[in-house]
């Protein structure tokens, strides 16, 4: 049997089948080719081949399992993260089983490895009072500290997403009657989100500040689009000042998609129906939503308020024994 090689293979799973037959978005492309990236150095390491003279059997299924637990063991990656990658890598070898059929079996020992289980936690957000105690400690004297005040307000009113905030231009936002942003969001679904007056009003604020010539939004330095780990680095900066007028911030790690879960829990708070939040939120299903019920305690407490719950009775227990009773006492 010919040795399948590697190389136009991956080449045509992303020229072909990602980007011209699927269409997919930028950000699947860039997630995909970071996992090949990862697995290619990796195999390189351990093989001791270099990326371009590999061959399809080379990644078999003793390999991709190696990959996987190295990226929880060694670069200390998330089940999820892990999960991630393993789908990235599936997608690869459903479309090598019909660009090289010899291979199957090595495939289909690739395509059964299990995803990981893992625990989902609930998830994370900030009270109110946090979040004037982050936006608190912005100093807006500066160019650069007008923009991030202006960025993360947006963010915790909107719920926009990392990605659909920093992909922002002049066009997606209309601060004249009924101000809104438009961002295409995951699924490459375009969604409207209507700005409060006062965002509305450091948004103006702050693009006047800033000048025509950029077209960005939230602009970096230079004038092009903002990273993603500068977006963290400053979110954490922020909440690390805060917490000295807010000491329930401290030690916690907040991050940009917190402020995103922020929104939501402000909008079920006011009682707003959770389909609307799927809408505003731009969720595919309803019941991604459902984790912002699952971490809202105080709608628990409320629950338990009206509840008539069957009284307990406390009862100490008291050792008969002199020996029991010596142990209970120590």
């Amino acid at each position: 049997m010919k040795p399948a090689n590697l190389a136009p293979l991956l080449e045509g799973f992303f020229s072909t089948r990602l980007i011209a037959q699927s269409d997919v978005s930028p950000n699947t492309i860039a997630s995909y080719r970071d996992c090949f990236r990862l697995l290619l150095h990796f195999t390189q390491v351990r093989l001791g081949h270099a990326p371009f003279t590999l061959t399809l059997a080379h990644l078999d299924a003793s390999v991709i399992s190696a990959f996987l637990q190295d990226l929880e063991i060694k670069r200390s990656c998330s089940a999820r993260t892990r999960n991630l990658r393993l789908t990235a890598i599936r997608s690869f070898f459903r479309y090598a089983a019909l660009e090289a059929p010899e291979h199957a079996e090595l495939v289909q020992r690739v395509l059964a490895i299990p995803p990981k289980r893992h625990c989902k936690k609930v998830v994370g957000f900030l009270t109110r009072s946090e979040v004037e105690a982050i936006l608190s400690a912005i100093g807006r004297s500066s160019w650069i500290g007008q923009r991030d005040y202006a960025l993360l307000l947006t963010m915790v009113q909107t719920g926009l997403r990392l990605a659909e905030v920093t992909s922002l231009t002049d066009a997606d936002v209309q601060l004249g009657s009924g101000p809104h942003i438009r961002c295409i969001g995951k699924g490459r679904k375009e969604r409207c989100t209507p700005l409060t007056k006062s965002a509305a009003s450091v948004l103006r604020s702050w693009m006047a500040r800033r000048g025509d010539r950029i077209l960005r939004v939230f602009p970096a330095m230079r004038g092009d689009r903002l990273s993603h780990d500068a977006v963290q680095d400053l979110v954490a900066k922020y909440a690390v000042a805060a917490a000295t007028a807010c000491p329930s911030l401290a030690g916690r790690r907040v991050t940009p998609h917190m402020l995103r879960h922020t929104a939501a829990m402000e909008l079920l708070q006011a009682g707003i129906d959770r389909s609307l939040i799927a809408i505003w939120l731009g969720h595919e299903s309803i019941e991604t939503t459902q984790v912002y019920l699952d971490a809202n305690l105080a709608m628990k407490e409320e629950i338990l308020e009206r509840m008539n719950p069957t009284r307990g009775v406390t009862n100490r227990f008291r050792p008969g024994d002199r020996l029991l009773a010596y142990l209970q006492s120590l």
